[in-house]
């Protein structure tokens, strides 16, 4: 497919006409002609009453076709090499998820209305441009450790103080006559309103990248017109955000007021400024998620846990400094960060139960019940897995109430695996709540 292994190019084009409206990713895209035999064969099945969602390349490569609203079509390509031999299913889980985030970004940011009924196909490709950098942060996954596009649980941070930011975050929202407000610390949630996280998973997992984009955008406070994908696609809300520290924002979302101004000059600092060292102990947390009082064992290299319920998670990765003598290096934080992924996806598709109900696609309907055959060989519903490669050993774990999944050193012993899972998850929920 001429894509260099690794990459993933994303197109966008009419559904009608197979008008080109952006292409995203890649440094090196796809020839005119290629992308005209893309749509060319997705129009050739529907013709026939067939639809085509994926295909696999000579090169290892995949294609997953979309079309949405019956309006716009995203097409995801990869090069392959994402994860190795045996990564077919779990590259196609991937690409899925794109998608169907990147739709949910267009409506974000332009609202269904504008993306349904197409009138002037120009005009929509310059509007699209103001969702390139959303589309971006998902494609090149810049921020390590943010698996909320993938797990559709938001990316969560639990600080030291957390009742006393709470407070504050409901506060300020109340202030500012809304009921839906979030500090962000790190690219993470650390405290939000109730009805905040009431809203539909993914609506709080891009709202976060939201967030994310606009920090990095330099911006120490913006009013910004969004719409919510599954509660208000056709009607837009006013997120306002402001840069407390370095690395820490709080938003709202709300309506004609408070202005922009009157917000910052006279609710950003009665509320914030007496928590400054509140929130630099936050940011101290870091990368880790976790408050210093934490202690994991020394053997975990990475964790992902999940609350099923709240549908929020926690992550992170540590580095064996010292790995004992005779023993390989661990794997660097950044494959730590790629295992974790592909252990996520191979226990979700395979084994445990995923918890979403909100505007799943016929494809992806399609493949989980395809996924569910291999579960039905069970008599039971499985609650724990492992796997042992040669970088590190994996186990994943399900309650009713959480996930676990763990990256483990390949020292460890397999029949140590579950008694070392099973005590983590007792000691983080003991010791955090979360």
């Amino acid at each position: 497919m001429m894509l260099q292994d690794g990459s993933t190019q994303l197109l966008c084009l009419t559904a009608s006409s197979g008008v080109p409206l952006f292409t995203r990713g890649a440094s090196k895209h796809l020839p005119f002609s290629v992308i005209g035999a893309l749509n060319g064969v997705h129009m050739f099945g529907g013709g026939q009453g067939a639809v085509l969602s994926c295909c696999d390349t000579e090169g290892g490569g995949k294609v997953l076709w979309r079309v949405f609203q019956e309006s716009v079509m995203l097409i995801a390509v990869s090069g392959g090499g994402q994860g190795g031999a045996g990564s077919s299913k779990e590259e196609e889980v991937r690409l899925q998820r794109l998608l169907e985030n990147v739709w949910n970004c267009m409506v974000l940011v332009l609202g269904q209305d504008e993306l349904a009924n197409t009138r002037n196909v120009e005009r929509l490709k310059r509007d699209l441009r103001s969702c390139f950098g959303l589309i971006d942060q998902l494609l090149e996954e810049r921020q390590g450790g943010i698996l909320g596009d993938l797990t559709h649980c938001a990316d969560s941070l639990l600080p030291p103080n957390p009742a006393v930011l709470q407070e504050a975050v409901d506060g300020f929202a109340q202030a500012a006559d809304s009921e839906f407000g979030c500090l962000i610390v790190h690219g993470r949630i650390a405290a939000a309103t109730e009805k905040w996280w009431r809203l539909a998973p993914q609506e709080v997992v891009l709202l976060s990248a939201l967030m994310r984009s606009l920090s990095a955008s330099g911006s120490t406070s913006c009013d910004y017109p969004v719409f919510l994908p599954h509660g208000s696609p056709t009607v837009a809300h006013r997120l306002l955000r402001f840069q407390l520290l370095p690395g820490a924002d709080v938003c709202v979302l709300c309506g004609p007021t408070p202005s922009l101004r009157r917000a910052e000059s006279a609710l950003v600092g009665p509320f914030w400024s007496p928590l400054v060292e509140t929130l630099r102990d936050c940011l101290a947390v870091g990368e880790r998620c976790l408050p210093a009082s934490v202690s994991l064992r020394p053997d975990v290299l990475a964790l992902l846990l999940i609350n099923r319920e709240t549908r929020r998670s926690v992550s992170c990765v540590r580095t064996l400094s010292n790995p004992l003598l005779g023993n390989p290096p661990s794997p660097s934080k950044a494959r730590c960060w790629e295992l974790l992924k592909l252990f996520y996806i191979f226990s979700t598709t395979r084994y445990f139960n995923q918890e979403e109900t909100l505007c799943v696609s016929p494809e992806e309907r399609a493949q989980r019940s395809n996924t569910e055959d291999f579960v039905l060989g069970f008599s039971h519903q499985p609650l724990q897995c492992y796997l042992v490669t040669e970088e590190c050993k994996s186990y994943g774990l399900q309650t009713a109430q959480h996930q676990l999944f763990l990256l483990i050193p390949p020292s460890v012993p397999t029949f140590a695996l579950r008694t070392l899972a099973t005590q983590t998850l007792s000691d983080l929920v003991a010791a955090t709540g979360f």
